[in-house]
């Protein structure tokens, strides 16, 4: 996934936060969950490089993420029952992130138990430089419907809002 990471969370908290739970922290919670793994790019560009694929750090790790979220949410449960659905968004989110990366680039799933790789579908470096590769290839429209669905809520969103002020 190329674009389709943001927009997913969104939509992911838009659906959560119309179901009426935590509307104030269920938004900011999908939409960092959504992008958390790839903040290891941060790290692949300013300090490793780019010598190693950026779904190879531990940022990446799904296994990462769910032992993180079996430690994490009980205790935010304990300690603060008020954020608890706001945290299960997030590691939502992320797991969800690394289902989308699943499609059409190598995931490990059982690191760091293995390092075997899983992916929907293999795209071929066709052509000058691999953003082209993966933009030009019909998994590109998975994207791209997922970023229309963002938009859709988004306007949906707004119009309400206006709406509602319009009545007032």
């Amino acid at each position: 996934m190329l674009i389709a990471h943001l927009p997913a969370g969104f939509v992911l908290g838009t659906l959560v936060r119309d179901l009426g739970r935590g509307a104030r922290t269920i938004m900011p919670a999908a939409l960092l969950g959504s992008v958390a793994p790839d903040l290891d790019m941060f790290y692949f560009y300013l300090i490793d490089g780019q010598q190693t694929h950026h779904h190879s750090y531990f940022t990446h790790w799904p296994l990462f993420w769910t032992g993180l979220g079996v430690v994490a949410l009980p205790l935010v449960k304990w300690l603060w029952p008020q954020l608890f659905a706001a945290a299960m968004v997030f590691f939502t989110a992320v797991m969800t992130h690394m289902v989308l990366d699943s499609i059409a680039t190598p995931m490990q799933w059982l690191m760091p138990f293995s390092d075997v790789t899983v992916e929907l579908v293999t795209i071929p470096a066709r052509y000058s430089h691999w953003v082209l590769s993966f933009i030009l290839h019909w998994t590109f429209a998975l994207e791209l419907v997922i970023c229309a669905w963002a938009a859709l809520l988004a306007v949906r969103q707004l119009r309400q809002r206006k709406l509602r002020e319009s009545r007032a």
